[in-house]
């Protein structure tokens, strides 16, 4: 898509209602910190600069300026989980916690995305400085698990688990070798990776 269109950059229409939707589904499903922060408003080529605005907003611009509005039917078809958070979640919300329900949760993910950000990059800092396929647990251990965690992660990435295929199992998985050893066996993990403990070691594979 990027290559046949040769553009510098794709500007996509989401807005502030779209990023409370995506902090509630993100709780709902005891998301982390990286996943409740939601959509950022550049992420490389792809730009979101209505990401500030509500929908009515954008609806009402766009009726007042003699554009014709498209909508897509699935919006209004209640089988989806987003549907329902849009059409039932948020209204209930807003009529017994009061107004301004939406753009709490933004202001949230606003928040989330700058701890994220930070833990990130502390976690980048210190992988770039150990032999990821054999980590040592000292090193791991005094690291605050919300990093250590994070270190793991891009570890098993790294070894060959596909993009976006390890869940909170698996990270916990991971980290209990660290924080609550007493001789498990390996992890497996996506993309055929394998990661175990071997004395004060934290070795990965995926042979």
């Amino acid at each position: 898509f990027i290559d046949t269109y040769r553009a510098k950059y794709f500007l996509l229409a989401h807005t502030l209602n779209d990023q409370a939707e995506n902090v509630l589904l993100g709780l709902a499903r005891g998301s982390g910190a990286r996943s409740l922060a939601g959509m950022a408003i550049e992420n490389n080529v792809f730009v979101r600069p209505m990401l500030k605005i509500d929908r009515q907003t954008t609806v009402t611009a766009c009726q007042e300026s003699g554009i014709e509005i498209w909508s897509d039917p699935h919006n209004e078809d209640l089988r989806f989980t987003r549907v329902r958070v849009r059409k039932n979640v948020l209204p209930t919300l807003e009529e017994n916690l009061g107004p301004g329900i939406t753009q709490a949760l933004v202001r949230s993910a606003d928040l989330l995305r700058d701890d994220a950000d930070a833990l990130d990059g502390f976690a980048n800092e210190f992988f770039a400085q150990i032999d990821w396929m054999n980590i040592e647990v000292n090193d791991l251990e005094r690291l605050p698990k919300a990093i250590r965690s994070r270190v793991l992660r891009l570890a098993i990435y790294k070894a060959g688990s596909p993009a976006g295929s390890l869940s909170a199992e698996h990270i916990a998985s991971a980290e209990a070798l660290v924080s609550d050893w007493h001789g498990q066996k390996e992890v497996a993990l996506p993309g055929n990776v394998k990661l175990w403990r071997n004395s004060g070691t934290i070795s990965l594979s995926n042979q």
